[in-house]
């Protein structure tokens, strides 16, 4: 049985600070503590994302246009839509991470549990800390080994506690459906692994700092079908504690592991709801002719 992870939250408005010299973890401060007033919005507990009016643009060119979307805690969320449509766009503006891109900017809100992910104070290097990201392709760092892949975000952040440390490996891989399969390997290169076991040991290298939320963008898009059933089985295993955000080109896999499903197309949001209706009772015909293959 895997061990049970215990997050800690904090606050996106907490400044990133150097590396701590202490052995222990630093204290946390509670979500919201720091975060000024007007940052501040109520939302229902069980929405992780409530996006309001959203557009982003990147320099004159506009890839989000206007969206409003509520994404529900605990649970999976596929985004699908045709190549270009704006998915990954919409994915990394839950972090901020389009913002790495130069010429980036947006209008409108993104709330991640009441709170405004851009309003004043708040820290894109704690937001990426709270909203964990998974890559299309698997990108372990080649020159460090099993173990100090999945733990390179904690020392990155000041902890030394060896004991602690160990204790966050093992929890991590467990939670990764990886431990069994490389704890008698752990100082290979990171890049020795399978391309399944890689994408496993990046989810790992997330789960690792104890995100609140994790954001997939096509993590099975480069893996076979057996390393994707393993990957799917994984993200099954995590909503139980985690709200996942899964960015997906394939309906079949966005049907077998969310419980809802957005879908996108140049840049708007045509139709967000249930899978289940989503993919058997459409209300948009755009979305109609999408899922039943007439395009894309």
């Amino acid at each position: 049985m895997n061990p049970v992870i215990t997050k800690k939250n904090f606050s996106m408005s907490d400044q990133a600070k150097p590396a701590a010299t202490s052995s222990t973890v630093p204290p946390v401060p509670v979500p919201g503590s720091s975060v000024p007033a007007s940052a501040k919005t109520a939302v229902p507990p069980s929405v992780a994302f409530d996006i309001q009016d959203l557009s982003i643009f990147y320099g004159k060119h506009q890839a989000i246009k206007n969206v409003t979307i509520k994404i529900p805690g605990s649970s999976v969320t596929a985004i699908i839509g045709p190549s270009g449509c704006g998915k990954s766009t919409a994915l990394r503006a839950l972090n901020r991470m389009h913002e790495l891109t130069p010429g980036a900017r947006h209008t409108g809100k993104i709330l991640m549990k009441g709170e405004d992910l851009y309003g004043p104070g708040i820290d894109a290097t704690v937001v990426r800390r709270r909203v964990g990201m998974v890559f299309q392709k698997s990108n372990p760092f080649p020159t460090l080994t099993i173990a100090e892949n999945v733990l390179v975000g904690l020392r990155l952040n000041g902890v030394r506690d060896k004991a602690l440390l160990n204790r966050r490996l093992e929890e991590s891989l467990r939670h990764a459906a990886l431990w069994d399969e490389v704890k008698d390997h752990l100082n290979r290169p990171g890049n020795s692994l399978s391309g399944g076991q890689q994408q496993r040991l990046c989810i790992a290298r997330a789960l690792a700092v104890r995100p609140e939320i994790l954001l997939m963008d096509e993590p099975c898009s480069a893996l076979d079908p057996i390393a994707t059933a393993k990957v799917e089985e994984l993200i099954h295993s995590l909503k139980s504690e985690y709200t996942v955000v899964i960015v997906t080109h394939n309906m079949q896999q966005a049907a077998r592991v969310s419980e809802n499903t957005a879908f996108f197309y140049m840049g708007s949001l045509i139709e967000f709801g249930p899978t289940e209706q989503i993919f058997m009772n459409p209300k948009n015909p755009q979305t109609e002719a999408y899922v039943s293959g007439r395009f894309g």
